[in-house]
């Protein structure tokens, strides 16, 4: 007890020492900071590997047992021979041979004929040489039609081109002989004895020559002339020459595309109508039609303007008129909806070879003298409904001064010429505004198959004549081609046109009548053709024409045929 008291009072002694001493160093000695500087010197412990079966000092490891494994092998008998392995074949495209030039010719009832040759070939890098021959012709044989009703086209083009390095050009002429009749007497007016003295032979020969240029980076893009001269059989002849030239015009960093256009036009008629006097036409225009394209993301503005100076060689007589060319589109939904529109202007430039090409059974006495387009505003909507099927609908407005109607002519009661029997159409003229609205859908399932659909409506508003004269209310077309298999091809066409107003006259000293107003029914021609592929070179076709043998009229008191077959071949090959 007395060793343990001992040590306790040591233990407070020295602690209450080492406590004075302290406060006594804090008196006398004041703080300071040591910094204690050692140079770093990194050392790399010594690396070893883990072994993959560590060894352990455990008294309780188990040594393992070996397994093993045996197969119970049964003979079992078998007739299978297993057969070499071949590599799958993979079906190649087959190589399309394409031909340069071609020859068809078909026979068909009424005695009809067709044929075609087309013939291309390249004389050396980027220069052609070739031509196109066609012919049609028929016999007629139209029932209850007093007069020869047969007809023939023959047209002849011969062209060469060549492209250059920095440019390329064509030059191009030919001739065409078109012969008809103006067989669409009307019934029960004139005698026999009158029919018999009537020749209703009316021929057209045409000769024209032309070229085209186009340059690849040059201030003028391209340009092109034709020169073409017509006539008939009746000693009426027409000179038209037509040149046109694109260029881009830089203005303040921006380029204005300008179009500029010389149109002349000159010809004269035997004599009038109903007159014994020669009838003469011609007038030089000048057309300048600069534009300027906007484009901002799904939004392109054309804005234009055309200019036209008209110079009457005949009256000498001058006009100036100023057009509108300004179009624009919209993308509302990128492909699928489009919404387009414009109002554009110009002035029509008629001709006795425009007007024959359209209505052959004109009578060589026409009024010939241009159509002044003020504007044709456009509205509509276009896009694709798939990758196969696209349309387009639009709405039309025409505000026309001088449009060219076409219109039976008066019966005379003491005709001198074959068309003067009320059997020929002359022109007539006349301010209409119409009104369209028109829809298109085109499908293309794929190659093989592509089907057509358009149909238009029109209305029309008349100034000094009582109708339109010969236009149609509603027009439709349906256009089909199928390709059957390799070896089979059929298509097939339907055209609809509807009701047509027209006026029939008979003029003579004792006789006072009105002009009578005539409908003529709506129509439709459905057609057909059916092709097989005998190689790469040979094939042979049928065509039907006119399948529902519809009597119908074109034209008033003209007749077409009925019903039609037509059998043929098409050969193609190479020089």
């Amino acid at each position: 007890m007395k060793i343990k008291f001992l040590i306790i009072i040591i233990t407070i002694s020295s602690s209450l020492t080492f406590a004075f001493a302290q406060e006594r160093t804090k008196d006398t000695i004041d703080d300071q900071v040591v910094n204690v500087v050692k140079p770093y010197k990194p050392t790399i412990s010594d690396a070893f590997k883990i072994k993959d079966t560590p060894q352990l000092n455990d008294s309780s490891t188990v040594k393992k047992k070996e397994v093993k494994y045996n197969i119970f092998s049964i003979p079992v008998a078998s007739t299978f021979t297993p057969a070499k392995g071949k590599a799958a074949k993979v079906d190649k495209a087959k190589y399309v041979k394409l031909y340069d030039n071609y020859a068809s010719l078909g026979v068909g009832t009424y005695t009809s004929i067709l044929g075609e040759i087309y013939l291309n070939h390249e004389l050396s890098t980027g220069e052609n040489v070739g031509g196109y021959f066609s012919h049609h012709s028929s016999a007629g044989g139209i029932e209850d039609i007093v007069l020869d009703d047969n007809f023939s086209k023959t047209h002849l083009n011969i062209h060469y081109s060549q492209k250059l390095r920095d440019f390329s050009w064509k030059i191009d002429t030919g001739f065409d002989l078109q012969t008809y009749n103006w067989y669409g007497l009307p019934q029960g007016i004139y005698t026999e004895n009158q029919i018999n003295m009537i020749d209703p032979n009316h021929s057209f020969n045409s000769f024209y020559l032309g070229g085209k240029l186009k340059f690849d980076d040059a201030l003028i893009k391209d340009g092109s002339v034709r020169f073409r001269r017509f006539g008939d059989n009746q000693d009426s002849g027409e000179n038209r020459f037509i040149a046109k030239a694109s260029f881009d015009v830089p203005v303040r960093g921006e380029t204005i595309n300008t179009e500029f256009s010389i149109d002349y036009i000159g010809g004269s008629f035997d004599r009038n109508y109903g007159i014994d006097e020669e009838l003469k036409y011609g007038n030089v225009t000048f057309g300048l039609a600069p534009s300027y394209q906007m484009i901002e993301d799904d939004l392109t503005i054309d804005l234009g303007v055309k200019f036209v100076f008209l110079n009457d060689t005949e009256f000498s007589n001058n006009k100036f008129f100023i057009y509108p060319n300004i179009e624009a589109s919209y993308r509302l939904v990128d492909e699928i909806l489009i919404a387009y529109g414009g109002i554009k202007g110009d002035l029509i430039q008629n001709s006795y070879y425009d007007f024959a090409s359209e209505n052959p059974f004109v009578s060589p006495t026409l009024i010939v003298s241009p159509t002044d387009r003020q504007f044709r505003s456009f509205l509509g909507l276009k896009g694709k409904l798939s990758n196969n099927v696209s349309y387009n609908i639009k709405g039309n407005y025409y505000s026309e001064k001088g449009k060219a109607l076409y219109r039976a002519n008066n019966t005379l009661e003491a005709p001198e010429e074959e068309y003067q029997y009320g059997n020929s159409f002359g022109i007539v003229y006349d301010d209409v505004n119409t009104f369209s609205v028109a829809g298109e859908l085109n499908i293309d399932v794929n190659r093989n198959f592509t089907l057509g659909i358009k149909g238009e409506y029109f209305n029309y508003n008349v100034d000094q004549q009582s109708e339109a004269w010969n236009l149609p209310d509603v027009t439709g077309s349906v256009f089909l081609d199928y390709q059957i298999s390799e070896k089979w091809y059929t298509g097939g066409s339907i055209y609809y046109v509807g009701e047509r107003k027209d006026r029939t006259l008979l003029e003579g000293p004792l006789i006072d009548t009105a002009p009578i107003t005539v409908t003529l029914d709506s129509y439709f021609d459905a057609n057909a053709h059916l092709g097989y592929k005998i190689n790469d070179q040979l094939s042979v076709f049928g065509k039907v024409n006119n399948i529902a043998n519809q009597d119908y009229n074109k034209w008033t008191s003209f007749p077409v045929q009925g019903i039609q077959f037509l059998l043929g071949a098409t050969y193609q090959f190479d020089f």
